[in-house]
């Protein structure tokens, strides 16, 4: 593999710019909607925690309660 560096400078160029892209066309979310985003996380976050929780019951308590 040879190294070419005007093919490498060319393609760094252009990894730039798309970033610059989104950068300009990325706004900052108002008040509803970082309040939605928040509230669907903190749902997850539950959720998966709950699912957990489940299972840490179902692997402790059940041979407990089968074998005992």
């Amino acid at each position: 593999m040879k190294f070419e560096p005007k093919k490498w400078k060319n393609e760094l160029k252009s990894k730039i710019n798309e970033y610059k892209r989104v950068l300009q066309i990325s706004t900052k979310p108002d008040r509803e909607e970082f309040s939605m985003a928040a509230k669907v996380t903190g749902a997850g976050i539950i959720l998966i925690g709950f699912i957990g929780f489940v299972f840490y019951l179902a692997s402790n308590l059940l041979p407990q309660l089968l074998l005992g």
